[in-house]
């Protein structure tokens, strides 16, 4: 090794150790000057030999060439979210429910992880061999954004995780790490002092949020970002400690920043404790929370606990109570949903509760509007329920002045004109004009092309909103008539941004039963509704000839629900659309039914199944749709627990695992 290798490489060393010192461990030993010494002479060297320069360089934190855009990466274990409990008898309800579902087992309830509930945004970040190679954003926990070039530009990131931890047999060659990016106060208020800024941000999660969407990666690395890790979401290879504790203390040696108030606490008493601790030092730390994390402490337990909807079983967060303020109720907007609900929505003179500007409030629905007794102008308390959604909570009538006046509900559709049709108690008002109403027909066409309907990427509101004024959809199916010639001559539409549009929507017809039925927007079908009614009828045509008994049937589907898909498939003009749907190409599979019996007899029945590679013939979704419909579970991640591997073509890293575990490989040949 050359004298000038071998000094780069010293260099490389003191920076990152110091690094680490600075913003893992909170201990610098050296003055922000040596450290600029350092860096200085290191760039010097690099420059003057550009071809020792690596990725892992602590020089190629500065941000690279911008991006055209953010490419979508899938989470290879989902980021859910949190249930919520908003006082101490929620939280006792919680744990009391992790006690039953463990069986009063002491060994996986002994003891528990509590944290601060950072205020930030939810980043994974992956290491292969210990070096980063991937970070993406939350986005809606199955799939967020590729942010890798901005999360590089984080001194709290290490590129390359401790050396002197990287050797035996213990350490992953892959694995996942979520935490939070986050901007502390005190850098907040420097940032928005900046000439360079068009406007000042709302608040530090604001500020971190659009600085880590940065296409130019350069802004990025020139923000007060920190990243604090709080789990990891998947591993391979390696073994990891035994308990969430542990792990954290694993990542803190790997060079990873974790909270300094994150606490193990060894009963609900001390979570309690902890939890009022917290509140009373909330104001004094340099960073927003808005409550306590609580999570089981063994990872046996948290597997056994597993997850339900969209959060684990194993965690909640606490939260504190909701910040309040006072303002003035200036006016009130109704809006018409994709159902024709109108909802009135109260704009508010701005006012900044818990660090986030406040214009808007809902106001549910006209009995809300006459509890509150609240008339335009008046003096009303707010508060955000849980940090996050505003709500008008009570008039100061003793504030009011000879300027008020009463908030008039509408008799017609504030979109249509059409008379509106109410509940006896005033708590429901509705336009009955279904998609002959604009507002609910521009509702209906976003809810189709959503992500977990037919998933029409480059379909946003603006672009919906121009598609229906313009006349050139009416429903649904018009989506599929259009063409780019068309799509082009649009507002901010040019011809690529039109091919695209087309390509996704040509995309978007090979979709499934479940999706379909979700994207038709049946009133009180959710996606999970629409799964179950899809799994039980097989088919579209036995659906839309069910009796209601035979709805009535179908897990989760009460008398409401049931009249609301009769009324549905009854509709002439609904069946229009879905014979247009399938005359454009729009295509499903229909999903195997057979009775109760024939489930449980079958061998996949209550087993736990992960898809891997690409397989001949059949989408994922599909294969997910037939093995739920075996009543087997299917998951994405690979452990002792799985009971089959379902492999196509170019499996790569879970198959191989699988065979490592002796876990039986299974092909599509066997679902049939």
């Amino acid at each position: 090794m050359s004298a000038v290798d071998a000094e780069i490489k010293r260099l490389r060393q003191q920076i990152t150790t110091h690094d680490q010192r600075y913003y893992v461990w909170d201990d610098p030993s050296i003055s922000d000057a040596e450290y600029d010494l350092l860096m200085q002479r290191l760039k010097q060297l690099e420059q003057q030999h550009p071809e020792l320069i690596t990725a892992t360089s602590p020089t190629q934190k500065v941000g690279g060439t911008p991006l055209s855009q953010f490419n979508s990466v899938m989470h290879r274990v989902p980021m859910l979210s949190l249930d919520n409990v908003y006082n101490d008898e929620g939280l006792g309800d919680f744990y009391q429910r992790v006690h039953d579902r463990l069986q009063q087992d002491s060994s996986l309830t002994s003891d528990w992880v509590c944290e601060p509930k950072l205020d930030g945004i939810a980043v994974s970040l992956t290491y292969a061999n210990g070096i980063f190679v991937q970070g993406a954003t939350r986005g809606d926990g199955m799939q967020g954004e590729d942010i890798t070039a901005n999360l590089k530009t984080l001194r709290s990131i290490p590129l390359q995780l401790n050396r002197e931890q990287l050797t035996g047999e213990n350490f992953p060659t892959l694995i996942e790490i979520r935490g939070e990016v986050l901007i502390a106060k005190s850098d907040f208020i420097a940032l928005n002092q900046r000439s360079d800024l068009e406007k000042p941000f709302a608040n530090p999660r604001n500020a971190a949020a659009g600085s880590l969407r940065q296409l130019d990666s350069r802004i990025t690395a020139t923000r007060p970002l920190s990243f604090y890790a709080y789990a990891v979401g998947y591993v391979e290879g390696g073994h990891l400690p035994a308990t969430h504790w542990s792990r954290l203390q694993q990542l803190r040696q790997w060079g990873l920043r974790v909270n300094r108030e994150v606490k193990l606490c060894a009963d609900l008493s001390a979570v309690r404790d902890y939890f009022a601790a917290l509140a009373a030092k909330r104001k004094s730390l340099d960073y927003e929370i808005d409550g306590v994390v609580c999570k089981i402490n063994s990872m046996d337990a948290q597997q056994q606990l597993g997850f339900v909807a969209r959060a684990p079983r194993w965690a909640v967060a606490y939260k504190f109570p909701a910040y309040q303020g006072i303002t003035t109720l200036e006016a009130v907007e109704f809006q018409v949903g994709r159902t024709g609900v109108i909802t009135p929505v109260a704009r508010l003179t701005p006012v900044e509760i818990g660090g986030v500007v406040i214009r808007n409030a809902t106001l549910h629905n006209q009995a809300e509007i006459e509890r509150l007794g609240c008339q335009l102008q008046d003096q009303v308390l707010l508060h955000r329920a849980g940090d996050v959604i505003p709500k008008i909570i009570k008039t100061l009538v003793e504030l009011r002045t000879d300027h008020t006046s009463p908030i008039i509900f509408p008799d017609h559709c504030p979109v249509c004109s059409t008379a509106l049709e109410r509940s006896d108690d005033h708590a429901l008002t509705r336009c009955p004009n279904g998609l002959q109403c604009p507002a609910q027909l521009k509702a209906a066409i976003k809810h189709f092309a959503c992500r977990q309907a037919m998933d029409v990427d480059g379909l946003g509101e603006k672009l919906i909103e121009q598609l229906v004024d313009v006349g050139h959809i009416r429903d649904i199916a018009d989506l599929y008539r259009l063409d780019s010639a068309t799509l082009a001559q649009l507002d901010r539409m040019g011809d690529k941004s039109a091919d695209n549009l087309i390509a996704a929507l040509h995309k978007s017809k090979n979709t499934t039963l479940p999706r379909l039925l979700f994207a038709l927007g049946i009133r009180d079908v959710g996606l999970t509704t629409a799964t179950q009614l899809a799994q039980h009828f097989g088919s579209l045509e036995n659906l839309q000839h069910a009796t209601e008994s035979e709805l009535l049937d179908v897990t989760d589907v009460g008398p409401i629900v049931a009249q609301h898909v009769l009324a549905f498939f009854q509709l002439p003009q609904n069946l229009d659309v879905i014979d247009r749907l399938q005359q454009a190409g729009v295509h499903w599979p229909n999903i195997h039914k057979t009775d109760t019996t024939a489930i449980a007899d079958n061998r996949f029945f209550g087993k736990t199944i992960v898809i891997t590679g690409t397989l001949p013939n059949l989408s994922r979704d599909d294969a997910k749709a037939k093995l739920e419909a075996f009543g087997a579970k299917v998951t994405n991640s690979v452990s002792k627990n799985t009971d089959f591997v379902l492999a196509g073509d170019n499996a790569g890293s879970k198959l191989e695992k699988a065979v490592a575990l002796g876990i039986e490989i299974i092909s599509i040949a066997d679902l049939s």
